[in-house]
């Protein structure tokens, strides 16, 4: 079953978000659901099975300039994850549908997303579902 998430949802939601972003804290994530929850253009959704949550979706409305799109606003997929042992069970699939549509009601006509380059799985999902490679970028960082 997937449903979006609710107010009530913030612990779980934030236990799955970083497993799929291990470099924040529960903390970080728990105040990142409390924004986009204000916010409007945002949505998470949830995947249960048997009444477990084993999975979540977060999207979003993007009306700056989305590589590879020329519309606006664009859906786009900020995550996906699923955990481990319920995967290739189409789960990930299901997350992504429920966003799509989701930004079709928002009156989106593309939707765009993004992986690190070193995320195989993920592009390989990604490629699989239809979305087609826009763009490749090397990000720098200087300390001042």
């Amino acid at each position: 079953m997937i449903r979006k998430a609710a107010g009530t949802d913030r612990q779980t939601v934030a236990s799955l978000m970083v497993q799929l972003w291990p470099q924040h804290s529960r903390e970080e994530m728990m105040r990142e659901i409390d924004e986009l929850i204000r916010t409007p253009g945002n949505e998470i959704f949830l995947a249960f099975v048997q009444g477990e949550p084993v999975g979540f979706a977060q999207c979003g409305l993007r009306y700056d300039h989305v590589e590879g799109t020329n519309s606006f606003p664009v859906g786009y997929l900020q995550g996906v994850f699923v955990k481990a042992q319920f995967r290739r069970r189409g789960i990930a699939s299901q997350l992504l549908s429920r966003c799509e549509d989701w930004a079709r009601e928002k009156g989106c006509t593309e939707i765009g997303s993004d992986c690190a380059m070193s995320n195989r799985e993920s592009a390989t999902f990604h490629l699989k579902k239809g979305f087609e490679e826009a763009d490749r970028i090397i990000c720098f960082a200087k300390k001042l």
